[in-house]
């Protein structure tokens, strides 16, 4: 019986250590700046809409990001009005990961755009296209995808 006990725990330790290799590799391939390839916003009937946006997100060694973006046409909309013109969404904070979701967690810490934001989580389901091309997809409350916005690193 004692045998049988050290073989599960061993294979809960090994199970343990790959489980953290890999988070670690995930996190590393995170690292680093992209750009706005693309940001559809997805309808119920899962109809697609292009948001024609532009933006930056990053991520750092210490578990950090940031991202910003805008619709391409705000400066256009600007110019033709004597208001102030915002859009977009601009926040940073901490992050997390959850590999058996496949999701990346920003813990909003400031959100000039989208003040309720700060404080709160904002969950993505992310994977990697290639080594170059990051998808992150929000999901609503029923698990259908509602957004979705490619990101390619900068080099």
């Amino acid at each position: 019986m004692k045998i049988k006990s050290l073989s599960l725990l061993s294979l809960f330790f090994i199970n343990a250590s790959f489980a953290a290799e890999e988070l670690a590799l995930v996190k590393q391939k995170f690292i680093g700046d992209y750009e706005l390839v693309s940001y559809f916003a997805f309808s119920e009937d899962g109809t697609g809409r292009d948001m024609n946006y532009i933006g930056r997100l990053s991520y750092d060694k210490f578990e950090n990001m940031s991202g910003l973006g805008m619709p391409i046409d705000l400066p256009a909309r600007a110019s033709n009005s004597s208001e102030r013109t915002i859009g977009g969404f601009g926040y940073w904070g901490k992050v997390s990961w959850n590999l058996r979701d496949g999701t990346v967690t920003h813990h909003v810490e400031g959100s000039p755009m989208v003040p309720e934001w700060v404080g709160g989580d904002n969950v993505r389901y992310f994977e990697f296209l290639t080594d170059d091309l990051l998808t992150l997809s929000i999901k609503n409350n029923e698990g259908r995808i509602t957004g979705t916005l490619t990101w390619r690193r900068l080099q």
